[in-house]
């Protein structure tokens, strides 16, 4: 799925017969007999594995930029996903949250000011700036920063938004030049929330879809939202692309292991505003699973769902600080045995795109030894479907390892 132009008859080949498809090798696809012996890879559809770009190159550059984007792509992702939330003016624009605080320069921004305000995001309260207080225009002068302290800070404000027609206009502009077919991965993001403002997202989004001529179960397009509703809306207004039930959890106990449950991390909001009791633990069951494929056609679990990680304990209880650097993380603490969740989606006939997968240090369990290409390799050869990366390069390299190791 790397294929530059000349090997875009194979690429084909390779989508329409997973089985019978000439092999990956590198980062390109390169001509090798011999395929119909190959073991089917344990995904779905046996094709490889696809990179998606999360928010872009955000371990590089401030994500959900045209910048970053485009360096994720640069660098062979697969797919790049945007989530989107909307202006004012009703424009769909790449942010990951409502409150511009988090990821732009709008602090420094003083003619913005009186914007300030407390307000609240599926059920939790927030001060700041507030994308739907803002038009396109008014957004297009703020520029986005890193979210995270340890990634690159000297880009902060040198990259502007983008809409989502421009993120479409740079896929499509990218597949062309380069012959490889790049896709989009747009989330609904607080979609009650927009529509509790009367800034609805999903027809706006049906309506670039469309006009994107994208409409189609083959389009290189997939839609994921957390809210349940937002996908079955898409669904019964005609959108026929790949929708995708995104799963989440407030985070790990390091002490047993187990995935906590903590508002607004442990149901979706839709479900929380409807007085529905369930977690999102619930997805995860055979039964949850085979609700999500009446209307969808994947699940994106966080990772912890299929590989959590658990601390070791000190005599009092506490998890030790096996790398003594004074700080309780994930580099504390060791994978644990697989859950059976991705044999059981895909039982159910649903693909499986965990996320999110990064390079630092404190992300990474202590049996990985410091390479995170040991993490990817870890879940590549579990038979995930996909991953969400904010590190293109690295989950790439880790692929081209495991189809190597897989003959491939």
């Amino acid at each position: 799925m790397r294929a530059p132009s000349p090997a875009s008859a194979a690429l084909a080949t390779f989508r329409r017969h997973p089985l019978h498809f000439a092999c990956l090798a590198t980062l390109g696809l390169s001509a090798c007999g011999g395929s119909d012996s190959l073991t089917p890879l344990p995904t779905l559809d046996g094709n490889a594995p696809l990179v998606v770009a999360h928010r872009g190159a955000s371990g590089y550059l401030p994500e959900e930029t045209l910048e970053a984007y485009t360096k994720a792509i640069d660098l062979g992702a697969d797919v790049i996903e945007p989530d989107l939330i909307s202006t004012k003016d009703g424009v769909l624009i790449a942010r990951h949250d409502p409150n511009l605080a988090y990821s732009t320069d709008v602090a420094s921004h003083p003619e913005f000011a009186a914007r300030k305000k407390t307000t609240q995001v599926d059920g939790e309260t927030q001060t700041g700036w507030f994308a739907s207080d803002f038009t396109l225009a008014e957004i297009k002068t703020l520029g986005g920063i890193s979210t995270d302290a340890e990634r690159p800070q000297q880009y902060n404000g040198l990259y502007k938004i983008v809409t989502f027609q421009e993120i479409i206009d740079l896929v499509k502009a990218k597949a062309k030049e380069t012959g490889r077919s790049i896709a989009v991965y747009p989330e609904t993001k607080n979609p009650t929330y927009h529509r509790d403002l009367g800034l609805p997202l999903e027809d706006t989004l049906i309506g670039l879809i469309n006009l994107a001529g994208w409409n189609s179960k083959d389009a290189p397009i997939y839609v994921q939202s957390f809210e349940p509703s937002s996908l079955k809306y898409l669904r019964a207004k005609g959108l026929k692309t790949k929708l995708i039930q995104l799963i989440d959890a407030d985070d790990v106990d390091f002490k047993t292991g187990a995935l906590t449950y903590a508002a607004p991390y442990d149901k979706p909001y839709d479900w929380a505003k409807a007085g529905d009791t369930r977690l999102f633990s619930a997805m995860v069951t055979p039964a949850g699973l085979a609700e999500i494929k009446t209307y969808a056609d994947g699940i994106g679990p966080w990772k912890r769902y299929i590989v959590t990680v658990k601390g070791t304990l000190d005599a009092s209880g506490n998890v030790k600080d096996i790398n003594g650097d004074g700080k309780i993380n994930d580099a504390d603490t060791t994978s644990q045995p697989a859950t059976t969740l991705i044999a059981d989606a895909h039982k159910a006939g649903l693909f499986v795109h965990p996320y999110t997968f990064r390079n630092e240090q404190r992300r990474l369990a202590s049996d990985y030894k410091g390479d995170p290409k040991n993490e990817y390799l870890a879940f590549y050869r579990l038979g995930v479907d996909g991953l969400f990366s904010d590190f293109t390069d690295t989950a790439i390299a880790a692929r081209t390892a495991y189809l190597k190791e897989m003959g491939r």
